[in-house]
């Protein structure tokens, strides 16, 4: 009998926090969840909208490559937001939430047994089931020369980085495109948190000065999940190579991975328009500028955090017993070591609560 592909994963890992989930449940003015990054801001009126209207304009099957006006608004935004290189619809493909199209990438791109895929040391772990139910070996390291020597066949970048919040300069991203290049190897660069930057600018790896003006054996995955607060919709796209976006949509055609037709139709309209962005945008910099300077008084020291939703924090003991002494106080984090042994020591403080959630923890900690 074939080994079942769940024995090939890791345990999921918010299982392991029940205990910890519980003790913060028993706060006397409730629990301040900010182990997760779900969204939980209002829906924009522009996406309500576009949905109604479009409700009762999808009786057919969508396509698989999205119809010709979410290609073109794809196209505009990474354009007009992310100074990429010039795209074709070829060099585009919407994907169902861009969690499903990481953990199938390697499957989709042909990978197995004999092949390496990179991954951060501390990374977000879907990099790794991936490449665990593909059959590949997993290489977790942040040289892009070491990468490069491993001969792989898929490198996971992430920039601005989920946990951690690191952003990668330019010339950080171009070593790992010339790394991946002479390697042979696909570079994935996750993009999904690039709207949230606070201490450094982000940069797309199909920007001119990181990919040298062409997007050759490169994709980038975007989501909206975040973007826009409609992580429910589950919405995003890739970007890049067209001979590779090219191979994901024969395989995808197959698998009936569709964007369902409404919400293609959201997308658009969406894409179209930042300003709801900066509203989700400022709404993230005021939790963070209360809660960041609560977490230091109470002794936590912030590393990386420039990007993404999160607080990368740490108070130099084992994650797990800083996991406790946060849920005695009614706070629910995540461990560091969800994202690899490199985290043992920190925690991952989400800013995806309430204003009034955050304003309760911030107070809790003095």
């Amino acid at each position: 009998m074939s080994r079942p592909l769940s024995g090939r994963l890791p345990d999921f890992p918010w299982d392991t926090i029940a205990g910890a989930r519980e003790r913060a449940r028993a706060h006397p003015d409730g629990i301040c969840d900010l182990s997760v990054g779900t969204p939980v801001d209002p829906v924009p009126t522009l996406a309500l909208e576009s949905l109604g209207a479009a409700a009762s304009a999808w009786a057919g099957y969508p396509t698989v490559w999205g119809t010709p006006a979410l290609r073109t608004a794809i196209r505009d935004y990474l354009v007009r937001r992310w100074h990429t290189v010039a795209l074709a619809d070829a060099n585009v493909l919407p994907v169902v939430g861009t969690k499903e199209l990481v953990a199938h990438l390697p499957l989709q791109l042909g990978l197995g047994a004999g092949d390496t895929v990179v991954i951060p040391t501390t990374a977000y772990p879907t990099y790794e089931v991936g490449a665990r139910i593909a059959g590949a070996t997993v290489l977790a390291t942040d040289d892009p020369d070491e990468a490069a020597a491993a001969r792989p066949a898929l490198i996971w970048i992430n920039s601005p980085a989920n946990p951690h919040g690191a952003i990668l300069g330019p010339d950080a991203l171009r070593a790992w495109v010339d790394a991946a290049r002479s390697a042979g190897a696909v570079l994935a660069s996750d993009e999904c948190y690039g709207e949230f930057a606070w201490d450094a600018e982000p940069f797309s790896v199909l920007h001119p000065d990181v990919c040298g003006g062409t997007p050759e054996g490169l994709i980038a995955a975007h989501s909206l999940s975040k973007r826009s607060n409609v992580a429910g919709y589950r919405a995003g796209f890739l970007a890049g190579c067209s001979g590779l976006l090219g191979e994901l949509l024969e395989v995808r055609k197959h698998s009936g991975l569709m964007v369902p037709g409404p919400v293609q139709d959201v997308m658009v309209a969406l894409l179209g328009d930042q300003d709801h962005v900066e509203e989700q945008r400022a709404r993230y910099r005021a939790r963070r500028e209360l809660l960041k300077p609560a977490l230091e008084a109470a002794g936590f020291r912030i590393d990386h955090s420039e990007g993404s939703l999160y607080l990368w924090a740490t108070r130099g003991e084992a994650c797990r017993a800083t996991v406790d002494w946060l849920a005695e106080r009614g706070i629910l984090a995540g461990p560091g070591d969800f994202y690899g042994a490199a985290g043992a020591q920190h925690v991952r403080i989400a800013l995806t609560a309430t204003d009034e959630r955050i304003a309760a923890a911030a107070s809790r900690l003095h």
